[in-house]
């Protein structure tokens, strides 16, 4: 049995303790300190979680933030970063203090960052801070894939990659989580993982965006019965930019077909919040109208990255190389109406 602690109680961090229970582990959440109602709740309400719309396992323990450092200074076999890409330096503030040489961290973030003027991945982020804090020897994998968090707490078969550049590390992971319903795939190409299961993000927006795309002079009806082979041509094309955009920032091309890259896409295109985004956007809207009028109090993690990551984007590629990108950046930074130059 290994002790697992989950840093966040919002759906994905809650959803992996699904698993992780189910391989007979200890498993810990603890709440940010934004959490502590909502870890309240869910303890009150006999573990049914409002975001998942589901009850989780009793096995899995509920803590709120300030029992969170009681928790770390105990022997921990691995700690897990179950946060949203903005609380990236909070997570690292609060492992660093108990952090040990080789301690496993994973990553289910997904998302990238600019450093110092420089795209980097939330990996490379964490190991950075850390390293400032005078910690070495530092252990963080990731895990990306095609994994809506509510599907993974009702024990939807589901199958994800671990990456880290000690493939036996991956192993070693895949040995602790991995269930019937769970299926890990390993990679060593940890930059390529992160970059695609980013940057899948703003071309799922995209792809939402293919029904008011398809054409322009249709009826509203034509558009909804017909838009598919607009979708699929730029399915086409998004997986193609993001092989020259993941091979650019050096990680592998073969990875982009794999979990972490189009069966990611796939997932986030059929049904998430990016194609909802996308759809308005689709129809004309400006993001900034369509996210006020219709996803105000929703997290879109393409526009979101979109904006951190757009200014910088937009000055190192070549836009006749990623047309498709340049043009959802355009959109989201610029708050034009979306335009594909086809």
């Amino acid at each position: 049995m290994k002790k697992i602690v989950i840093l966040g109680s919002g759906a994905m961090g809650s959803a992996f303790a699904v698993p992780c229970v189910e391989n007979k582990n200890d498993v810990t959440i603890a709440g940010t300190h934004l959490e502590d109602d909502l870890i309240k709740n869910i303890i009150s309400n006999d573990h049914f979680h409002p975001g998942l719309k589901t009850k989780l396992p009793k096995e899995i323990k509920f803590i709120q933030f300030n029992e969170l450092q009681s928790v770390l200074e105990k022997d921990v076999d691995l700690i897990v970063a179950g946060i949203s890409s903005i609380g990236i330096e909070w997570f690292v503030k609060q492992i660093s203090k108990n952090y040990k040489k080789k301690l496993p961290i994973i990553l289910l973030t997904k998302g990238l960052s600019i450093v110092n003027n420089e795209l980097m991945t939330l990996s490379d982020k964490i190991k950075d801070l850390l390293e400032k804090d005078g910690h070495s020897e530092i252990n963080i994998s990731a895990i990306k894939g095609p994994c809506l968090a509510a599907g993974l707490a009702n024990k939807i078969r589901t199958g994800t990659v671990i990456a880290n550049k000690d493939i036996k590390e991956c192993q070693s992971l895949k040995e602790m989580i991995s269930t019937n319903y769970y299926s890990t795939e390993i990679s060593e190409d940890i930059s390529g993982v992160e970059l695609s299961g980013a940057i899948k993000n703003i071309y799922s927006m995209l792809i939402g965006a293919s029904e008011g795309l398809s054409n322009s002079k249709a009826t509203k009806e034509v558009q909804s019965n017909y838009f598919v082979n607009t979708a699929a041509s730029l399915i086409h094309r998004s997986i193609s930019e993001m092989v020259e955009f993941v091979s650019h920032y050096g990680g592998k091309p073969e990875t982009v077909y794999g979990l972490a890259g189009l069966g990611d896409l796939y997932v986030s295109a059929i049904g998430g919040r990016n194609s909802v985004m996308g759809k308005y956007l689709g129809e004309g809207y400006l993001y900034s109208e369509a996210k006020e009028r219709f996803m105000k109090n929703i997290t879109v993690e393409g526009a979101q990255l979109a904006l951190e990551i757009g200014p910088r984007i937009l000055e190192d590629l070549n836009g006749k190389n990623f047309p498709l990108m340049f043009s959802m950046l355009n959109t989201i930074c610029e708050n034009k109406k979306l335009e594909i130059n086809w």
